[in-house]
């Protein structure tokens, strides 16, 4: 098409009404415009859109360039700033609705490999169109840049988020400058009208979205401020402490989940990433009311705790760690009630952690979760510890963990005689009740001792202490019970019998199992030899081997040497014992 035709087709949009404009007139249109950006001529593009005697034409037809525009502006090409300014030109001089329409169906056809930059370019236009009486929308223009954005990977190393490679972080600063104005009106007018409600109850819903997509998934450090992440999230919960008063009925009463319409786990992650975000990177924590116990605000977080541990999420195991230890440092040693054990909130968590504990291929996480173990052990006073250590031993099936809780049994034990402390729990009748819960193998004769061996070495660790700690100790568990003292030498008899039968029978096993190895490394010797001689015989001894277990016979002969070595320290331990009581009976006859 020539120039004179081309004019002659303007001056006929000129002068058609809108009313009369046909399909073929918008799609002449928009290969008009289509043709000016590929043969580089953004400049007369724009300069066209800008004609006063144009904007009939634009006002009708111009949201069929918003797509073409916008990809050049994303692809950076020599005529971005031309097609920035048509873009804003168009969003000045189309139809709210036409443009509204147009530019959530870009949002919703994004191309993957250019979200971010989409989104950063589209936004603030959707700002201005939703500013100019689009407001009940607020709500659809959200959700379709969350649902994007939520396709884009979160930056977990400091790094990553520094290089933000996928664009993530440009994409939250963008929508934190994307809702400002929204929340200025809906504090502004405080409610006042349907309309303003609405427009509050989206904005809630956005936050609640954001808690849990990208901020639950996101490293966040409270001494980086500078972080975009960091920054998002104190804007989310700025927002939420501006739109919903007071915010603490959502943390610690659920009173939002109604009017979020979320389901009860969305819902209940947002609301952990929330406690997080208040009682660990402490956003708004001025803000929280001080009239709160600790020990009630641990009890509230319990819920969320628990949830954040139960994840395969490192970032959410994270998190559950450290709101499970802020919410007890404030708790004060040795205060929290036995009572407590019995709510389901703190048996869940407890739960999980164990988990973490046991079962997290993580180390610096089960690391980490050994000491918020501690921390939470610490906090309990001497009956709730007496009831937790029993319950652990009795449900744990970790000599790990087993073995922790005996040290910690001895510890407590330490510290009353110290402090001359009168609690029944470590002492008396209390007391040899839970040592007889220690002081026993899971599964009797046939307990496998390796298995167990964390377990064992610290049960002899706390005969050994109770046995060198003579007379403080037979006068502690004697307190009120005569027979205290004799009970918890039949149990040490008893468990010290066990013992022996269960070493002798592991010991007589593996050293049969170390000679059998043995001579199938001679035999397998003497099978090499004569392979030499016989290419029939070599053929043989692959499928053979290939049949046999993959462990080296050298790491099998030290596993089972090493076996051996750990049955003679455990007896050595029961010698030394079983010396020492005689030291002591001799002493006290």
């Amino acid at each position: 098409m020539n120039v004179d035709q081309m004019n002659d087709i303007i001056q006929t949009w000129r002068e058609t009404p809108e009313e009369d404009l046909t399909p073929q007139d918008y799609q002449q249109f928009t290969h008009f415009g289509q043709a000016c950006l590929a043969q580089d001529e953004s400049e007369k593009l724009l300069k066209f859109l800008q004609n006063d005697r144009n904007q009939g034409i634009v006002k009708s037809m111009g949201c069929g360039l918003l797509a073409s525009l916008t990809n050049e502006v994303v692809e950076k090409r020599r005529s971005r700033d031309h097609c920035q300014a048509a873009l804003t030109h168009l969003t000045k001089t189309c139809s709210p609705e036409q443009l509204l329409h147009s530019l959530l169906e870009i949002i919703e056809d994004i191309d993957p490999s250019s979200i971010s930059e989409t989104i950063v370019v589209v936004a603030p236009l959707l700002q201005t169109v939703l500013l100019e009486g689009q407001t009940a929308s607020v709500g659809s223009a959200l959700v379709a840049l969350q649902k994007q954005m939520s396709r884009l990977p979160v930056p977990y190393t400091r790094q990553q988020e520094a290089a933000d490679e996928h664009g993530l972080c440009r994409c939250c600063a963008t929508l934190a400058a994307f809702i400002r104005p929204f929340v200025e009106e809906v504090k502004r007018k405080d409610g006042i009208g349907g309309e303003e409600e609405e427009l509050k109850a989206e904005l809630l819903k956005f936050c609640m979205r954001s808690l849990k997509e990208p901020l639950l998934g996101a490293q966040l450090d409270r001494g980086r401020t500078d972080s975009p992440l960091w920054l998002f999230a104190a804007e989310i919960v700025v927002t939420l402490h501006a739109i919903q008063k007071p915010l603490y009925d959502f943390l610690l009463i659920n009173v939002l989940k109604k009017s979020t319409q979320m389901d009860n786990s969305q819902f209940n992650e947002s609301r952990a990433s929330l406690a997080y975000l208040t009682f660990v990177q402490f956003i708004t924590i001025d803000q929280f009311p001080a009239v709160f116990s600790p020990v009630f605000l641990l009890q509230c977080n319990m819920d969320s705790v628990s949830l954040l541990l139960s994840s395969k999420n490192e970032s959410y195991i994270l998190k559950g760690l450290a709101l499970h230890a802020k919410s007890m440092e404030i708790v004060q040693d040795s205060s929290l009630p036995v009572g407590l054990l019995e709510l389901k909130a703190f048996s869940t968590g407890l739960q999980s952690l164990q988990k973490v504990l046991t079962d997290c291929p993580l180390k610096h996480l089960r690391e980490a979760g050994l000491q918020v173990f501690q921390l939470f052990i610490d906090k309990l006073d001497a009956e709730a510890k007496h009831k937790f250590f029993r319950w652990m031993l009795k449900t744990s099936n970790h000599s790990g963990v087993d073995g922790y809780i005996i040290k910690n049994i001895r510890n407590e034990v330490d510290r009353a005689i110290k402090l001359g402390n009168t609690s029944e729990w470590f002492q008396g009748a209390e007391f040899v009740t839970l040592l007889g819960t220690a002081l026993c193998l899971p599964q009797g004769a046939e307990t496998d001792l390796l298995h167990s061996m964390d377990r064992i070495m610290e049960s002899l660790n706390l005969l050994r202490f109770l046995l060198i700690t003579n007379n403080e100790v037979r006068s502690s568990v004697s307190k009120g019970n005569t027979d205290g003292w004799i009970e918890l030498c039949r149990i040490k008899d008893q468990y010290l019998k066990m013992l022996r039968v269960c070493i002798s029978m592991s010991r007589a096993y593996y050293t049969a199992e170390l000679k059998s190895l043995r001579e199938n490394q001679k035999l397998k010797a003497k099978e090499a030899r004569d392979a030499a001689r016989s290419t029939k015989l070599v053929k043989i001894m692959r499928v053979k081997h290939d049949s046999e277990s993959q462990m080296a016979p050298e790491v099998q002969h030290q596993v089972l040497q090493s076996a051996l070595v750990t049955f003679d320290l455990m007896e050595s331990l029961i010698f030394r014992i079983e010396e020492i009581a005689k030291e002591k009976q001799k002493a006290i006859d």
